[in-house]
């Protein structure tokens, strides 16, 4: 899967005209590595705990160009934190967020996906993508809330 994902990503740099460059495969490399939903930031220092030379802005700019190659995707966190997963396309799962601590739980549910089929049926729409985001508190908050 990580080499079908760097496939993908040099078709389309190829595609834009943009040259390969060893901190670009470096800063995908460490980004494909993760299975966390990073912010730039958190980006950042993995990538600089290895490669110190690569910038903050080399990061990300680079982050930017994976999610117009459909690679990644962004999430906009309760508290203003974009945080970036990588995909491919056809790829899909939801998400739980937690307002409290930002902890975010991955799932997928073909019941879900059925009715939101059914749904979009239902008004004569043809369903291209969706995400859906559900926003609470994960048991630790709940915990230290009550």
């Amino acid at each position: 899967m990580i080499l079908e994902k760097k496939k993908t990503f040099n078709a389309f740099a190829a595609r834009q005209g943009l040259r390969s460059t060893r901190q670009r495969d470096v800063i995908l490399d460490v980004f494909l590595a993760t299975r966390e939903h990073l912010s730039v930031e958190e980006l950042y220092l993995k990538v600089k705990a290895s490669h110190p030379g690569i910038g903050q802005a080399t990061v990300y700019r680079t982050l930017k160009l994976f999610v117009e190659a459909g690679l990644a995707r962004e999430m906009m966190l309760p508290d203003g934190q974009t945080r970036y997963e990588h995909q491919l396309v056809g790829e899909h799962h939801d998400h739980l967020i937690c307002t409290g601590c930002n902890a975010i739980i991955e799932f997928e549910d073909e019941t879900i996906e059925q009715l939101q089929r059914e749904i979009a049926g239902r008004h004569g729409f043809s369903l291209t993508a969706h995400k859906m985001q559900l926003f609470g508190l994960c048991p630790a908050c709940q915990v230290a809330t009550a």
